[in-house]
């Protein structure tokens, strides 16, 4: 699977694990921070899920579908988990999970309001680390519900560090530490240090558990007997379930203070307390810890120390500026060591931290500084734990469960069309708070990211949503749980593509994965044309695509203004969806003729669409005085120019690809139906760079604008004052903050305006923007769009940048400038800070802080200050491979 001759320890698991010789990727960090409040555990009547489970009963209610854990692991079938719990002697409640806002609590929506950093990993988590900074004083929970809830959507978010909580450092560094034996053996370390300049105290509390499968009155694949864990001797606890086996919790006395004490109780709802029933399932109940912690109730756990749920208790007092380790190890039994916690334990861990070390110097360039290099291996780490294991069955969740009470359905409800839908599995997400679900255009920028440290998990994980039980029937990719029905735009084709050539060993191709990815793609491109092309026309109207409140209406739901919205950006979607289709059917063609017819399909289709771009009504989507592509509102037979610059006339970029002659000429019968479209519809080829050739290479160019049309845009693009910010292309033209568009239309008006930062309204939950910042995903088409654009041109076609500053520069020197410019977002300036991390001067000058990173959802348009969903490594973790290239040319 790997390249090189010399595998290292990584690598060779990596292979082991691909060949099903040792299945190392068992257990990982794969336990999500937030299952409460999610759509799976929502059996409300109206959907309102935040409403049905929140936040406050989810220490006392059985999850259904999934679990979380603070710092967690769990196995990949979600079975057994294990995650830490503590409690600082003044909160309110145990600290089990991470703790944020509701979507109607935020003033820009749900927002998680807790410092915790993932610092390492290696592909099959053999090693991985991470941080999670525990106030000493009482965590404000009241306080950052009701400071968030007064301000307005033009303020900024109220965040803990806002409070005051961290001051002269009384907080807890707590760590979490794991390092694989073998596949099957985890020893566990974790570190508490006290950072504040006195000492305090702490409970904390390595919990183990079952996820509850018994209480649902299922049967069949997943719903089993109740599983049993219970104390057998010496700090170790026995663990039975009846597919994963028996497991061991060997928990080592803690030096220097008293043994732990051992609490066991049940993973099931409180249902006395929350629904005021006449008894519970069980005596011992999910809320028995935070009980007998919290609350002093001491017979709130089981005496005869057996449950489903167990826990290792220590009261730790920790003198000021010191810290101190517990140490654990889960294993099987036939995997156990003969002495658990003896010198191996370290010798195997600093071999671990070691094989990690000689990972990653492969992979990432000797090149980059010692900042940029923390910046990529906690790209990678963030990618890495973001992995979880996602259970959604549709149709065993529209039904209800036979031992609850029925589910209240609306008819017409959520994810009525997908019953067909199965997931349980192990998923690449955004984040694992506030997106604890898949996202499927995301997914296909998070696995161009995964392709250079775990090719394979890109590959299956692609694979995975092309199959017949994530797929619909018709042909539909599902979008994410809120609404599988909503519209992404169409990038997995380009991951597909990318994946393809990334993971290429010593020259050699995997055919067999484009082969299984291209037939699966030929379904889904054929719903894209039946369902999104409406007037038959080659525009395409897309709906949602992805990018929340971008345009004039909410792109979602019917226009308010009745017609159809004909969409730059879904139209130049599809001609890129082609021209990704054509390239990989001319690959394949190399080897196997009959795929040339259908290489020549997607190259009408592709000339087809450019031209509708181009010419419909006229113009199509192309104004000429503006020398802009718009979206354009199709009412009574009159079109109307929706005239925001936006990113939704950017897209058409994305699709571009050159075409070497020497292919063609091996492909005589795609290259005779091309010669015979080009000379006999030249109707179609006039206003768009169709087969163009180049004087001074083999190669033809296939893109969407005529060269006079795409400097045109390139003006807008590179000019300061509009597109281009010192750190990268921002979503909507900042020429809108002086100059809003206006539409009036039915006496109803509506607005777009710049925003660099937060939405100022709720629309689509009010946690994203795209009416202004950067977001790290297009910019990066853009830079690889730019790229092959000057793989044709060259430096016979130089343009200003930035524009009016008569400086000139070839496309690549473009890209190039737009890749520096985005990474200064996580660099350094003189003073030390990096754009990201905004005022919080911590992450500047506290040394517990500086070296830690958070990867937002996306950035201010003016001040590169991170916004949104701060833990969505997800496609920012492109970063990675923006900062390894750049490396790389030094």
């Amino acid at each position: 699977m790997n390249c090189n001759d010399n595998l290292d320890a990584e690598e060779i698991r990596l292979g082991e694990d691909a060949q099903r010789d040792k299945n190392w990727k068992r257990w990982g960090p794969y336990l999500a921070e937030r299952q409460w409040g999610t759509v799976r555990e929502d059996y409300s009547e109206d959907g309102s899920n935040w409403d049905y489970f929140p936040h406050e009963q989810a220490r006392s209610r059985a999850y259904r579908w999934g679990e979380d854990g603070l710092l967690g692991i769990c196995d990949r079938e979600g079975r057994l988990c294990f995650a830490l719990a503590l409690w600082n002697g003044c909160d309110p409640i145990l600290k089990e999970r991470i703790f944020g806002l509701t979507n109607s609590q935020g003033n820009h929506g749900e927002d998680v309001k807790e410092y915790y950093f993932y610092l390492d990993s290696t592909p099959t988590h053999s090693y991985f680390k991470a941080n999670y900074k525990y106030p000493q004083s009482e965590f404000p929970y009241t306080r950052l519900i009701e400071e968030n809830q007064q301000r307005s959507e033009s303020e900024s978010e109220f965040e803990l560090i806002d409070t005051g909580i961290f001051a002269e450092n009384r907080y807890f560094d707590v760590f979490a530490e794991y390092a694989k034996a073998s596949p099957n053996d985890i020893l566990i370390k974790i570190t508490v240090a006290n950072r504040a300049s006195q000492t305090a105290t702490l409970d904390i509390l390595p919990t183990i558990w079952f996820k509850n499968t018994w209480s649902w009155g299922r049967t069949g694949e997943s719903y089993w007997s109740k599983p049993r864990i219970e104390y057998k001797k010496d700090g170790e606890l026995l663990l039975d379930q009846e597919t994963l086996g028996k497991f061991h919790l060997a928990v080592e006395p803690f030096l220097g203070s008293e043994p732990p004490k051992f609490l066991f109780t049940d993973n099931e709802t409180n249902a006395v307390k929350l629904f005021n029933a006449a008894e519970n399932p069980s005596p011992y109940v999910k809320d028995a810890f935070h009980d007998y912690i919290v609350s002093g109730v001491k017979d709130a756990v089981n005496p005869e120390m057996v449950g489903t749920k167990a826990a290792a208790h220590y009261h730790l007092e920790i003198p000021a500026k010191e810290e101190v380790t517990i140490r654990l190890r889960l294993f099987a039994q036939d995997e156990a060591p003969q002495q658990p916690f003896d010198e191996d334990f370290e010798r195997i861990f600093q071999q671990r931290i070691d094989e990690a070390e000689e990972f990653y110097q492969k992979r990432v360039s000797c090149n980059l500084s010692e900042h940029e290099n923390r910046v990529v291996r906690q790209a990678y780490a963030g990618l890495l734990w973001s992995k979880q294991f996602y259970h959604y069955g549709v149709k065993q969740w529209l039904e209800g469960d036979p031992a609850q009470p029925p589910a209240k359905r609306e008819k017409n409800g959520r994810n009525v069309d997908w019953t067909e839908l199965y997931n349980r599995d192990i998923i690449s997400m955004p984040d694992k708070w506030e997106y604890p679900w898949y996202a499927s255009w995301d997914l296909g920028f998070q696995i161009v990211a995964f392709a250079k440290i775990d090719p394979e998990f890109a590959k299956q994980q692609l694979i995975l949503f092309l199959r017949e039980w994530y797929m619909h029937p018709n042909g539909q990719i599902p979008a994410y749980e809120f609404d599988f029905s909503a519209t992404n735009p169409p990038v997995l084709p380009w991951a597909c593509w990318r994946v393809y050539k990334i993971t290429a060993c010593k020259g050699e191709r995997d055919r067999t994965f484009l082969v299984r990815v291209f037939q699966k793609l030929l379904v889904n491109f054929t719903w894209w044309v039946n369902r999104k092309d409406s007037t038959g026309k080659n525009i395409f109207s897309g709906g949602f695509l992805g990018m929340d409140n971008i345009g004039v209406f909410d792109r979602s739901k019917p226009l308010p203004t009745g017609g159809n919205l004909q969409q730059a950006d879904g139209t130049a979607w599809m001609a890129f969806y082609c021209l990704t289709m054509l390239a990989m059917a001319l690959e394949l063609a190399d080897e196997d003729p009959a795929y040339e017819d259908i290489a020549s399909k997607f190259f009408e289709h592709f000339i087809a669409i450019s031209d509708a771009m181009n010419r419909l009504g006229g113009t199509g989507l192309w104004d000429e005085e503006d020398g802009f592509y718009y979206d354009q509102l199709e009412v009574d037979d009159k079109y109307i120019p929706l005239k925001v610059r936006s990113l939704v006339g950017l897209v058409l970029f994305f699709a571009v690809e050159t075409i070497d002659f020497h292919l063609i000429e091996r492909l005589p019968g795609f290259s005779k139906r091309m010669q015979w479209f080009l000379k006999n519809r030249k109707d179609v080829t006039q206003h768009i760079s169709c087969m163009k050739k180049a004087r001074d290479h083999g190669r033809m160019l296939l893109a969407i604008p005529s060269q006079e049309r795409l400097e045109r845009v390139l003006h807008y693009l590179l000019d300061e004052t509009e597109f281009l910010s010192k750190y990268g292309i921002r979503s909507l033209s900042r020429h809108h903050l002086d100059h809003p568009y206006i539409l009036k239309f039915d006496h109803q008006e509506y607005c777009v305006k710049y925003l660099p930062g937060e939405s100022n309204s709720n629309f689509f939950g009010g946690n994203s923007n795209w009416r202004g910042p950067i977001w790290f995903p297009l910019n990066y088409l853009l830079i690889e769009a730019l790229e092959r654009y000057y793989h044709f041109y060259g430096d016979s076609l130089k343009v200003e940048c930035p524009t009016n500053s008569g400086q000139m520069m070839n496309l690549s020197q473009v890209a190039d400038e737009l890749q520096k410019r985005l990474t200064q977002i996580f660099l350094p300036d003189e003073q030390g800070r990096c754009p990201w991390q905004g005022n919080n001067q911590y992450f500047v000058d506290d040394p517990h802080w500086r070296d830690l990173i958070l990867y937002y959802e996306y950035f201010c348009g003016d001040s590169g200050h991170g916004l949104g969903a701060n833990h969505q490594t997800g496609w920012t973790a492109l970063i990675a491979r923006l900062l390894e290239d750049i490396g790389c040319r030094r």
